[in-house]
């Protein structure tokens, strides 16, 4: 595998780099997935990170899989920045740098549900270019790549792309919980759930996955991180559909984030998003 040369946004990556480096998140995946696999549905023991903010869970599944991934990003691009959930950021030094949440969804790891997912993007100093959603216990790889003229997602190595959706009254939302907004951003949430035909709680990044599978049309949520969401925007962009802030900017940095695999469907929960 050769050196990187410096990248950032007067360099763009070839198709040829791109391509390696979408092989590189496949690897990645797979060597968190045998971090967290041999840990889930087992006895384990559970840490609460921020006892004074309530219940923020973290187990060895979430340290070992992060663990694992620097590791082989160290091995193979020591140039490369590394921003993590659990071991904080590494700087680059070449503008590219690797987002990981090892397990986005650790409520659901910890309960034994497979909504979970490990997520991986790819950041080439201004944005995210190449994102994966992986879930490893029933066997899913969604990969999306939004960089430049090389666009597309697959699962499981097959193209997906989002679905037609012609207005709020015809999609099916989700979001991962009430409890995530403030009292302003849960009252402008129920304004759009209530316009919806069907609305499902409780998936974490999965939900993000499947909307780029085609199965959902709407996710609106906040409170996120920046390695809760980087991974998401090469996926959906990759589907054809779109991701940004409550306002309609750039959702890379977290907080408020709706994704819509329609542009009518954004554009809808947009006019009902606006918070003070």
């Amino acid at each position: 595998m050769h050196s990187p040369s410096r990248h950032g946004t007067k360099e763009p990556l070839t198709p040829g780099q791109v391509e390696e480096y979408a092989a590189f998140t496949r690897r990645l995946a797979a060597t968190a997935a045998e971090e967290t696999l041999p840990r889930f549905r087992v006895p384990m023991a559970i840490e609460n990170k921020n006892r004074e903010a309530g219940f923020d869970p973290v187990t060895e599944a979430d340290r070992g899989a992060e663990r694992a991934m620097r590791a082989l990003i160290e091995a193979h691009y020591p140039e490369h920045g590394i921003i993590g959930e659990e071991f904080g950021e590494k700087p680059s030094r070449c503008g590219l740098s690797w987002v990981l949440d090892p397990v986005d969804g650790t409520r659901a790891f910890i309960a034994g549900l497979p909504s979970w997912g490990t997520l991986i993007a790819l950041n080439d100093g201004t944005r995210p270019i190449i994102g994966a959603v992986a879930q490893p216990y029933i066997g899913e790889l969604f990969l999306g790549i939004s960089a430049g003229v090389v666009r597309g997602a697959t699962l499981n190595d097959r193209p997906i792309r989002v679905r037609p959706c012609a207005g709020l009254d015809d999609a099916i939302l989700s979001t991962t919980g009430l409890s995530w907004f403030t009292p302003a951003e849960r009252a402008a949430y129920e304004t759009v759930e209530s316009q919806t035909r069907l609305v499902r709680y409780g998936f974490d990044c999965y939900a993000y996955a499947v909307l780029a599978a085609g199965c959902l049309d709407l996710v609106v949520e906040a409170g996120l991180k920046t390695y809760d969401v980087q991974a998401l925007i090469p996926l959906i962009e990759g589907a054809g559909g779109i991701i940004s802030d409550w306002r309609g900017g750039d959702a890379q940095h977290g907080g408020r984030v709706v994704a819509a695999g329609d542009t009518r469907v954004h554009a809808a929960a947009l006019e009902l998003l606006a918070v003070t």
